[in-house]
């Protein structure tokens, strides 16, 4: 405004009059044909005293050997040092200063570049926990994972549950992924899994099962480096965005609860397939540049040969299964899956059985040795894997009950008669009448159980409750008394 007007006025006092300033400072900022704010000095002084002046030099040393302490830290070692000479409300005032160094003089940081993605040429997977959904299956708590893969370029993805990070998962997640998929891209990255890459000192960068993924596919496999999960960011982000959406269609579905196995699978598959609609034009673009599929999937089983002990178990993966006791002492065969594990015999599939994740765990069934367990009743007792031979807690209750009426080898045999009546006979009609004997305070006995298996069918169930109707004029009575 003042330079317009003393283009207009006569006077520069007169200018600077209506300008709002005196005639000096007109005069000023004419002769220095500048605005006041190209004018002004930057404020580089300090207002006040810094209170770690003193200390400063100290708490600059230790940044410089060790740049990941914290102010905070050196705060209360100050503090230490010098009692009632920093009071609390000065750390924020250490914060800033020890901020401003780590800008001006601290080390470089880690600088992330952004990629640019091509169609066709790489997919990312890895393992992701589920557990903190809240899923359960028939009212018990799942615990389990996900095998997530997604297309770096389309970021299409899907996903295979599975229950630990083993090659067996590993293998039929991404078969599963490229099946549905309908074709292969150039590229494969994991995190560094022990089941697809060796440790550093080994000379083949991956694992000899994992280079046989390869070869079958014909893919290139990569790995992230040490420590470095955003290597594999798209997968790792992927990860945040499934589950919040996840969480978000459990809730509209009002229950996290899942009748069977299969219906959770079912809705998961219809999540992806919705997650995937908004991506069909990249996909689009995606898709004719994967390679094509080989004719059939590459069986994933690892196969081992092994001899079924005295036991009638075997040692599969440092955990312990049971099989029938007429292949005690042969050799067989187990192919062991991501989920379950085979038993063959002669070219012949003679079991199938969930497989344990972990060390250390057994799975035994009553029905693969009771038929000598019940010849043999004082092995019951200190019976290792004793804990298998209760299919229920009905029967571990029938045990216990016995066990207080008679002597230990007594309520054993009793008790083994029983459990052979269940594998024999039916195991659910057994369970049914002991728990019909419990609920009626009836005493159990193997002569009893057996009488009941021919008439099972009339027995009411101890969940069955009869309630009289109610006869609403009683309410009327109160009503008339209150009046």
């Amino acid at each position: 405004m003042l330079m317009t007007l003393i283009n207009k006025e006569k006077t520069l006092a007169l200018a600077a009059a209506k300008a709002g300033m005196t005639e000096k400072t007109a005069r000023k900022y004419r002769d220095l044909e500048q605005l006041p704010s190209e004018v002004a000095e930057p404020h580089t002084w300090r207002t006040r005293k810094d209170p770690f002046g003193d200390d400063w030099p100290w708490v600059r040393a230790q940044l410089e050997i060790n740049p990941g302490l914290e102010a905070k830290t050196l705060f209360e070692a100050m503090q230490r040092d010098f009692p009632g000479k920093y009071q609390d409300g000065q750390l924020r005032t250490l914060q800033r200063r020890v901020k401003i160094w780590r800008a001006t003089e601290g080390p470089a940081q880690e600088v992330f570049f952004p990629q640019v993605h091509h169609p066709g040429i790489l997919g990312e997977s890895d393992f992701t926990h589920m557990n903190c959904l809240g899923v359960m299956i028939a009212g018990i708590p799942f615990d389990h994972m996900i095998y997530h893969f997604v297309l770096t370029y389309s970021n299409w993805e899907t996903g295979t549950i599975c229950f630990s990070e083993s090659f067996g998962s590993l293998s039929e997640g991404l078969q599963n992924a490229l099946w549905q998929l309908g074709g292969v891209p150039k590229q494969h990255r994991t995190d560094r899994l022990s089941a697809a890459v060796n440790k550093p000192s080994h000379p083949e960068e991956f694992t000899q099962h994992y280079q046989a993924l390869q070869n079958y596919y014909g893919f290139e496999g990569c790995k992230i480096q040490a420590r470095c999960p955003n290597e594999n960011g798209d997968v790792e982000q992927s990860h945040h965005r499934f589950k919040r959406a996840l969480d978000q269609a459990l809730m509209l579905r009002g229950c996290r609860d899942f009748a069977t196995l299969n219906d959770y699978k079912m809705f998961l598959r219809q999540l992806f397939d919705q997650l995937n609609a908004g991506r069909t034009k990249r996909f689009d673009e995606e898709r004719p540049l994967l390679k094509s599929l080989p004719q059939t999937r590459l069986d994933d089983k690892r196969i081992y040969k092994v001899r079924v002990s005295r036991s009638s178990t075997i040692h599969i993966l440092n955990n312990t299964y049971s099989v029938h006791s007429r292949l005690l002492r042969e050799n067989v065969e187990v192919r062991v899956g991501a989920e379950h594990l085979e038993i063959w015999y002669a070219q012949r599939l003679v079991d199938r059985m969930p497989r344990l994740h972990g060390d250390g765990k057994h799975r035994v069934h009553y029905r693969h040795v009771i038929d000598w367990l019940v010849r043999k009743p004082g092995a019951f007792e200190n019976y290792r894997y004793r804990s298998s031979m209760f299919p229920t807690s009905n029967f571990r209750v029938a045990y216990d009950q016995l066990a207080a009426q008679h002597s230990i080898r007594q309520a054993s045999k009793e008790y083994l008669r029983i459990l052979h009546l269940a594998a024999t006979e039916s195991e659910t009609h057994v369970n049914r009448i002991l728990m019909f004997f419990w609920h009626n305070d009836q005493p159990i006995r193997y002569e009893t159980v057996k009488a009941q298996l021919a008439s099972v069918q009339q027995l009411p169930s101890a969940t069955e409750v009869k309630v009289d109707a109610i006869d609403l004029r009683d309410y009327d009575v109160l009503l008339e008394r209150v009046v």
